[in-house]
């Protein structure tokens, strides 16, 4: 077949006349035996969520009057330490601080920067404190109406699926790859990774997924800077940048891990399908995705190996909840691990959840219903049957997302 450009799938695209579908959709009909043949296909917008430890956040704000302190030295928001600079502002009483989206509160290790960029993006006050490098102290309260300039920059985003994780060991194991301790004697997996909807698994290898390209990052219109850190051939993954303030805070928040709070975000990107190489990368499916499990204290000691079909199947991207069965403990356990905070005091807000399952798997009076499925491996030459315990990644908000840019790009909203 005769390959594309990009003007050819603009030009159907301003006539009206282009096929575009999100992954899950096109996805849906390879799966059906029922895909459209590579000339009835102009985009296929793909999209991922999950944690991005890389995440950071560059801002400036107003803290005092001009002239009331030299500069800052330490800054913290909410009690999460942000670096001051790179630029001083001298005597300007503003600053310009790099936050880390895994920087942790001085007073709760739980709350960081994740959960901090999310408050900032719902409007919510934030405490500010500064310690000067002239020895004073100056605090106020801020929003987002005070940020005079906020970018998202990540350096490792989007990465091509992960790995899956369980425990071998007699011991439980703290790990950023898990919500809680994650107990031992292979009682539970946890993996990450969004399987066929993920840009980069539907873009081997890099044919349009390039730097200067266009995205949404968290719902804003963002680029690719390049290769993300740790990037290589096997596990790409990329860097990405857009505008703090223009984003959707459904779409980024904290994770509880049981090293601390972690960032999730969400990156949508269109892939135009303009040869056939292009066109048979999406054809691949859940079932041909491999994905390595490893010891979750080793990390890189791979067990066995699983694919994303058994991972996500039909599995539920939501849990049910049933307040009849919730007997209000006094110390809940699923309040105090469900690692976006979701629920609080017998509520379950399902535009915080994550559908990571931690609720299913451990309300000690079942008040909660999730299918979040179990998988067969062989570990030690020997059979076992491991069950999903809690997924860092999100297809429910990858979808959304892919939809939203797909509209995006009918309504001339978003050139490719």
């Amino acid at each position: 077949m005769k390959a594309r450009d990009i003007s050819q799938i603009n030009e159907k695209i301003e006539n009206g006349e282009a096929n575009i579908y999100t992954a899950e959709e096109f996805k849906k009909l390879v799966k059906n035996n029922d895909a459209p043949a590579f000339e009835d296909v102009d985009v296929v917008t793909t999209g991922t969520c999950g944690v991005m430890s890389g995440t950071a956040a560059i801002l400036n704000f107003i803290i005092s009057p001009p002239g009331e302190f030299i500069r800052a030295r330490e800054v913290y928001l909410n009690g999460v330490p942000a670096f001051a600079g790179p630029c001083p502002n001298e005597w300007l009483g503003s600053v310009d601080v790099i936050l880390h989206g895994t920087s942790h509160s001085i007073y709760d290790e739980n709350y960081g920067g994740g959960f901090l960029l999310k408050e900032l993006l719902e409007g919510k006050n934030i405490d500010v404190r500064v310690e000067s490098v002239d020895g004073l102290t100056i605090e106020n309260t801020i929003t987002i109406d005070d940020i005079t300039r906020a970018q998202i920059i990540g350096s490792r985003m989007a990465f091509k699926n992960y790995t899956a994780f369980t425990n071998p060991n007699k011991e439980s194991v703290k790990s950023i790859f898990a919500a809680t301790p994650l107990e031992g004697n292979l009682s539970g997996l946890t993996f990450s990774g969004c399987g066929d909807l993920n840009p980069l698994q539907n873009d081997i290898p890099h044919n349009v997924i390039k730097e200067g390209c266009k995205v949404l990052l968290n719902g804003a219109v963002g680029y690719i800077l390049g290769d993300g850190t740790r990037s290589s051939y096997e596990k790409p993954n990329l860097m990405l940048s857009a505008d703090l303030t223009k984003m959707d805070s459904y779409y980024l928040g904290g994770f509880k891990t049981g090293q601390g709070g972690e960032i999730y975000d969400t990156v949508a990107i269109p892939i135009p399908v303009l040869n056939e190489e292009i066109y048979n990368n999406l054809l691949v499916t859940d079932s041909e995705i491999e994905i390595p499990v490893a010891d979750i204290k080793g990390r890189h000691l791979p067990l066995d190996e699983t694919d994303y079909d058994k991972l996500w199947k039909d599995y539920d991207l939501r849990p049910q909840y049933d307040r009849s069965k919730c007997l209000s403990c006094d110390n809940c356990h699923v309040e105090e691990i469900c690692p976006t905070n979701a629920f609080k005091k017998d509520s379950l807000n399902l535009a915080y959840c994550f559908g990571c399952g931690m609720c299913a798997n451990y309300c000690k009076h079942d008040a909660f219903t999730m299918n979040t499925g179990n998988v067969d491996l062989n570990i030690n030459d020997k059979m076992v049957n491991i069950p999903i315990i809690c997924r860092q990644s999100d297809r429910l908000r990858g979808n959304k997302l892919s939809l939203k840019l797909k509209k995006m790009i009918e309504n001339s909203e978003f050139k490719l």
